[in-house]
C-alpha cells in the first residue's frame, strides 16, 4: 500500500459496500478512492440512491465496507476492535443528522452531555463541557428546555453542540440543513464556517446546490462511484447565500 498523504485525516482506497436485497446483491459503493486532508470543508453530493449516506456511514465508522481500505487518522479502521471503533466515534468524529436525533424527554443540557457518559470524568466536568458547547452555538439560554420547545433551527444547533462536546477533529453532517428554512440554513452554515475556521474538518452530505457551492470542495457520487471531485473558487469572506 502507498503511504497516506501528509496531513490526511481520511484515506479511502477502492472502498466497496454491497447489500443483499432479496436474492440480489446491490452495490451501494463501487471502488471509492478519496483523500481528505485536515481542515478541509467538503460537500458530498449526488442524486438519491447515489451512495451519499452509505459513504457517510462508512466515514463515521457506523458501517463497515465490504472491501477496500479505510485509513482514519492514518490508522486502518479494519484492524480496530469494536471498543477502539467506539472510542473513535466518541472522540474523533462528531455526527450531525437531518432528523436531529435528540432525546425527547431530556433537557437540552442533558442531550449535549449524553456523548460524555462513557468518559471517566465528574458530572460537573460533563456539565461544564456541555454548557460551553451550547455557548458556542448560541443556546446558553435554552439549557433547561426540552427539544419540543425549540424551533427546528434551535434543535439543529443542539445537535451541533452535541457533536462538538467531545471536541472531534472531524464533523460529519448528513443533510444538516434539509429540514430548515432559508434564514435558519444561512445561520447554520455561518456556524459551520466558524467551526471550519477553528480547525475542524467539515464533511457535509447534501442535495442542495447552494450548500455544495459554499463548501470548498465538492465530491459528486453517481451510482456508487465518484463522478467528479472539484475545488470551488473561494472568495474570503464568503457569505452563504440561499436561493
Amino acid at each position: 500500500m502507498s503511504q497516506p498523504v501528509k496531513d490526511s485525516v481520511i484515506v479511502l482506497k477502492d472502498i466497496t459496500k454491497n447489500y443483499k436485497m432479496a436474492d440480489q446483491l446491490f452495490c451501494a459503493l463501487d471502488g471509492i478512492n478519496l483523500t481528505i486532508k485536515r481542515n478541509e470543508y467538503v460537500a458530498i453530493t449526488g442524486p438519491s440512491g447515489s451512495g451519499k449516506s452509505t459513504l457517510m456511514n462508512v466515514l463515521g465508522c457506523l458501517d463497515n465496507p465490504s472491501s477496500g481500505q479505510y485509513l482514519l487518522g492514518q490508522k486502518d479502521v479494519a484492524s480496530q476492535s469494536e471498543a477502539e471503533l467506539a472510542k473513535i466515534r466518541n472522540y474523533g468524529v462528531g455526527f450531525i443528522f437531518q432528523s436531529f436525533n435528540l432525546l425527547p424527554r431530556s433537557s437540552v443540557l442533558n442531550n449535549v452531555m449524553h456523548p460524555l457518559i462513557y468518559r471517566i470524568m465528574t458530572n460537573k466536568k460533563r456539565e461544564a463541557l456541555a454548557r460551553n458547547a451550547l455557548k458556542r452555538v448560541g443556546l446558553s439560554d435554552k439549557i433547561e428546555s426540552l427539544p419540543n420547545q425549540l424551533s427546528g433551527g434551535q434543535r439543529q444547533r443542539v445537535a451541533i453542540a452535541r457533536a462538538l462536546v467531545t471536541n472531534p477533529a472531524i464533523i460529519l453532517g448528513d443533510e444538516p440543513t434539509g429540514n430548515l428554512d432559508s434564514k435558519t440554513t444561512a445561520d447554520i452554515m455561518a456556524l459551520f464556517d466558524e467551526l471550519h475556521e477553528q480547525g475542524h474538518t467539515i464533511i457535509l452530505v447534501t442535495h442542495e446546490a447552494e450548500i455544495a457551492h459554499h463548501c470548498h470542495r465538492v465530491i459528486r457520487l453517481v451510482d456508487g462511484e465518484v463522478e467528479s471531485d472539484i475545488t470551488n473558487a473561494i472568495e474570503e469572506p464568503k457569505e452563504f447565500v440561499h436561493g
